[in-house]
């Protein structure tokens, strides 16, 4: 099996995330080089921050360019967290970006009426077209800590989550695969479906 490609764009908890894949019996390559990603079979692209300055450095590097030609030819992408929101053609956040344009629709904040950041477990439950990879999740809880969120009619969505409204909480189009929670941070449900992206 060859290395998992984990997008370094200078912000984010890569080492726990690369710390988890290499707990699940992954190998990983940390890069920010577009052509190690250019050539990986799976990418994952960690998130902490804005989607803004994340989408910029993707850009900046090449990654993104990389990334998407990538997904293009069949690699399987995971993205976590912010990770899930750059998939989006665009975002609200920080006067708004535009995203990769790999899902339709726009990232937009939760609401106000409900305390942001949203920091801690919830439950996330299994849409009727849920992806098998994450089928076991349906009724688990695991960790979030965002304050934005992509739509619950986004496409693919496999996972609902509410947090002041209902939102997309994991979605799966094709060889694309996100999550707006942690694996990392997880525990077990989180390890598990880390290890199932890594014999995908």
């Amino acid at each position: 099996m060859s290395p998992i490609a984990l997008v370094d764009y200078g912000a984010g908890n890569l080492r726990s995330v690369e710390n988890a894949l290499r707990a699940v019996g992954a190998e990983v390559v940390v890069t920010r080089d577009p052509e190690v990603v250019g050539s990986a079979d799976r990418i994952v692209v960690p998130g902490q921050g804005a989607m803004p300055a994340c989408a910029e450095a993707m850009r900046n590097s090449g990654v993104a360019g990389a990334l998407l030609a990538s997904v293009e030819r069949g690699a399987k992408l995971l993205g976590i967290c912010v990770g899930l929101q750059i998939l989006f053609e665009r975002g609200v956040e920080a006067g708004g970006a535009s995203g990769l344009g790999l899902i339709p629709g726009t990232i937009d904040r939760l609401p106000d009426t409900v305390k942001l950041p949203h920091i801690g477990w919830s439950p996330v439950r299994a849409t009727a077209a849920c992806h098998p990879l994450f089928r076991p999740l349906d009724g688990q809880y695991v960790y979030f800590a965002h304050s934005y969120a992509a739509p619950a009619g986004a496409e693919g969505t496999a996972l609902l989550a509410t947090h002041g409204r209902d939102y997309c909480a994991a979605l799966a189009r094709g060889n694309v695969f996100a999550v707006q929670f942690h694996p990392e941070k997880s525990q077990k449900v989180g390890l598990a479906l880390l290890e199932r992206f890594v014999r995908l």
